[in-house]
This record gives structure tokens, C-alpha cells and sequence, in this order.
């Protein structure tokens, strides 16, 4: 009766479609960039748009029902996605058939999202966070956002994604329009009143999309479709180089810090900490939802860290809203013709508005990085893996081509080589006791001169 009252409140749909904004500015560049970058039919990018929509949209409620049972968008994972397009450009490097690719990804996947539910049936969850100290959040979200911006950047300076950005250049009528998009929004996140500001990203995506078709007139490369077809293993048939399928391991392993990240971020909000049961069940649905992405070709699923800056911006914590929201996102999945409509969003318009919204991934770091106590000897803890991650992620892929290829897409990921150091860095050694005696000997050294 209680939940039915809530359905009945006006206020609780203009917020959930607040949340559906969220959801679709988040979601819809991700399998429309991911099947560029395969070089997919058009066909085929539209069905993964549709179960994209479906996908995420069922998992926000299964969660908000049965997992970690708060607001907190489960969607896919920028992590995962980032990896999957710097995997791409690294095989066009190395000679490596897409198919081949994708289809060790897919294995990949599969074998993450069975170790993803083992850590939540068996209750590993919370003993796996105390790895994730907040000077490793702080590199994550770091070079995490590092890697985003980059592909964002690609997007907005127009150039394509995957085999085709093969002697690519940029557009230079693309990329001042994204420019400008991107300054829009900007300013109305900033300057705009907060009933505005929530809807900065929307109003730049339906702006610059609108001002895109009337300045390029692009014609419509997908024939509308009044159906929706599944199609397994899209992104290539199970392949087994082992290099890809350990690099998709170890990404799905780290993408456990979303998890983590969420769950404690929003521990103030809820004025609760999250239990051992809600790590238990988000991570088993986590799981289940991985296994559908890998046998879909769709970007895996995790909590979303940006769910923070949502639920802080607009003060919506309650689930109904959250559910309502998700529940329209999965209808707009069920009904092909608006899957055909959002297909032909261009890349560099969405690449504009996400890459204002990614921005905030530093402020995310900065507030991780405030909890730790830095000084001259114990700043490599973090010095190292941020410089180094940073470092690699510069770096051509094919100079990697000397390095032995069952780790080479590992080591040729400047944002997996920048977790695991911090991970290695922060766990093996007591950085709280380095540098104290620097600190005795300055006190000791002042009251010497004192006396």
C-alpha cells in the first residue's frame, strides 16, 4: 500500500525522469562507440543500443530491490568500456583480427562474471575493499578519468573510433561545434540555478544534436526497425588468445573498486555502512549481469561512482524515484523505433557532454587523496602509480610490441599498470610509519635552536 502511494506522487516521477536523464547521458554513447569501434552493421548497433537500455534499466532495480538497496545507477562500467576501446586501438597496432578480439573479450568477460558471483555468494566483498585504501581510490579515480577524458577528447575532435581512426585527422568544423557544446555546459553547471544545472548534460545533447543535423545534414545509415533481435556473440565468437582474456580478468577484478567507491560514498548520505549482506547481494547481481553483457557483446555492468555527485547535486536518495527512473530507460529499450531514433546521436556531440561530466572524476580523487596524510618520503605511494599510469597511457601501442604477448595488453594499459602499482605500493608497505622520524628529527632540530 505504502509503495502504491508512492507511485501515485507526481514528484516522485518529475524524479525519476530527473533520473533518466542521468541514466541515458551516462548509457547511450557506450554501445553506440563500442560497435564503431568493432565496425559492426548498423543493425547490430541498434539491437545493443535496445539491450543496453533493457539491460541497464533491469539491473538499477534489481539492485534497488535486492542489492545494495539504494539509489545508485548500475550501468556500464566506464572501466570496462574504457579497456575495451584502448584494446581495440592497441590490436589495429599489432595486426590483430577484431573478431579475434572480441572474442576473447567475450570469454574474458564470461570468466569475470563468474568469479564476480563467487566473491558475492561467498561473502569476499568486504575482506577484497580493505585492498582499497583511499590512496588507491584516489589513483583510481585519477587515471580513471585520465583515460575517459581521452576517448572523449578523440570523440570531440572527430575522430573515429577503433580500425577506422587509422590515419584519421581531426574535423575541424566537428570539433569546434563539440567545443562549444562542451563551454555550454560548463556554464550552465556553474552559472545556471540548480533547477537548470541537473539538466546541464541533457540540454547539451538535445542542443548540439539539433545543431549538428542542421549544420552536417547527416544522412540516417540505419534502415528503422519495427523489431528486436537478439544476436549472441556479436563482437566476435569465443576466441582464446590468452593475453586479451587475462587483460579482461584483471580489468573485471579491479572493477570491483566501482563497487566500493559507490557503496562508500554514499554511506554519509544513507547515514548507514554498508553491511556485509549488501556487498554480498550487489556483488552476485553484479555478476549475473556481467555473464548477459559477455554472451551480448554489451560493456559490462557495475555500480556507478557518479551516482554521487547526482545524489549530492539534487538531494533525490529515496529508491522509488531511482526505480522509476530505471523503469522508463528499460521501456525506451522495448520499443524499437526510439532505439533506431537514439542510434544516430553523433559520437562527438555525446562525447562533449560526457566529457564536462567526467571532469568531476578529479574532484572524486582529490577527496580520496584528502584522507591520506602525505609527506616527502611516503608520496611515492601515489607519486609512482599516477606518473607511470599517466606515462603508459601516452605511450604508442605499437612500442609494445617487443613485450611478450601473453602480458602485453596488460603492461600497455596505463590504467591497469596505475591500479595494480597502487595496489602493490599501498598494501606491502606501512607508508603511515615512513617519514615520522623526519618529522622527530625537525622537532628536535626546533628546540635545539630554541634552547
Amino acid at each position: 500500500m505504502i509503495i502504491i502511494n508512492e507511485l501515485l506522487k507526481s514528484s516522485n516521477w518529475i524524479s525519476g525522469l530527473q533520473w533518466l536523464f542521468f541514466i541515458f547521458t551516462n548509457i547511450v554513447v557506450i554501445p553506440i562507440t563500442v560497435g564503431a569501434a568493432f565496425e559492426l552493421s548498423p543493425g547490430t548497433i541498434v539491437n545493443m543500443l535496445q539491450l543496453s537500455f533493457i539491460v541497464t534499466g533491469l539491473a538499477c532495480i534489481v539492485q534497488a530491490f535486492l542489492g545494495h538497496k539504494r539509489a545508485i545507477m548500475e550501468g556500464q562500467s566506464g572501466l570496462w568500456w574504457g579497456i575495451i576501446l584502448t584494446l581495440c586501438n592497441t590490436a589495429m597496432a599489432q595486426g590483430m583480427p577484431l573478431p579475434v578480439l572480441g572474442g576473447s573479450l567475450t570469454v574474458g568477460i564470461i570468466i569475470t562474471s563468474v568469479i564476480t558471483f563467487l566473491i558475492g555468494i561467498t561473502g569476499l566483498g568486504p575482506h577484497i575493499a580493505k585492498l582499497f585504501k583511499p590512496a588507491v581510490m584516489g589513483v583510481f579515480m585519477f587515471l580513471f578519468g585520465c583515460q575517459l577524458i581521452g576517448i572523449f577528447l578523440k570523440g570531440m575532435l572527430g575522430i573515429p573510433f577503433g580500425n577506422q581512426a587509422a590515419g584519421a585527422q581531426i574535423n575541424v568544423s566537428v570539433a569546434l561545434l563539440s567545443i562549444v557544446i562542451a563551454i555550454v555546459v560548463i556554464v550552465i553547471s556553474v552559472k545556471a540555478p540548480v533547477n537548470i544545472r541537473r539538466y546541464a548534460l541533457l540540454i547539451g545533447i538535445i542542443g548540439g544534436w539539433i545543431i549538428y543535423a542542421l549544420i552536417f545534414k547527416p544522412e540516417s545509415l540505419v534502415a528503422e526497425s519495427t523489431s528486436f533481435g537478439l544476436e549472441l556473440f556479436p563482437l566476435g565468437k569465443p576466441a582464446w588468445d590468452v593475453g586479451i582474456i587475462i587483460t579482461t580478468v584483471i580489468a573485471g577484478l579491479l572493477n570491483s573498486a566501482n563497487t566500493f567507491g559507490a557503496l562508500k560514498g554514499t554511506e554519509s548520505m544513507y547515514e548507514v555502512e554498508t553491511t556485509k549482506a549488501e556487498y554480498r547481494a550487489s556483488f552476485t547481481i553484479t555478476g549475473i549481469f556481467t555473464f548477459i553483457a559477455g554472451i551480448f557483446g554489451l560493456v559490462p555492468n557495475s555500480p556507478y561512482v557518479s551516482s554521487i555527485g547526482f545524489l549530492s547535486q539534487t538531494g533525490i536518495i529515496k529508491r522509488i524515484p531511482f526505480v522509476l527512473g530505471g523503469f522508463m530507460f528499460l521501456v525506451m529499450g522495448l520499443i524499437p523505433p526510439l532505439g533506431h531514433f537514439f542510434s544516430q546521436l553523433p559520437l562527438s556531440v555525446g562525447s562533449a557532454a560526457l566529457f564536462v561530466s567526467y571532469v568531476l572524476l578529479l574532484n572524486s580523487s582529490l577527496n580520496f587523496f584528502k584522507q591520506v596524510e602525505f609527506n616527502t618520503v611516503n608520496i611515492y605511494r601515489s607519486a609512482v602509480p599516477l606518473f607511470v599510469g599517466v606515462v603508459v597511457m601516452t605511450l604508442p601501442p605499437s612500442y609494445f610490441t617487443t613485450i611478450p604477448s601473453v602480458i602485453r595488453p596488460v603492461l600497455s594499459s596505463g590504467l591497469l599498470v596505475g591500479i595494480i602499482l597502487a595496489l602493490l605500493l599501498e598494501n606491502l608497505f606501512k607508508w603511515d610509519s615512513y617519514g615520522n622520524e623526519n618529522k622527530e628529527q625537525v622537532k628536535v632540530e626546533k628546540n635545539t635552536i630554541t634552547e
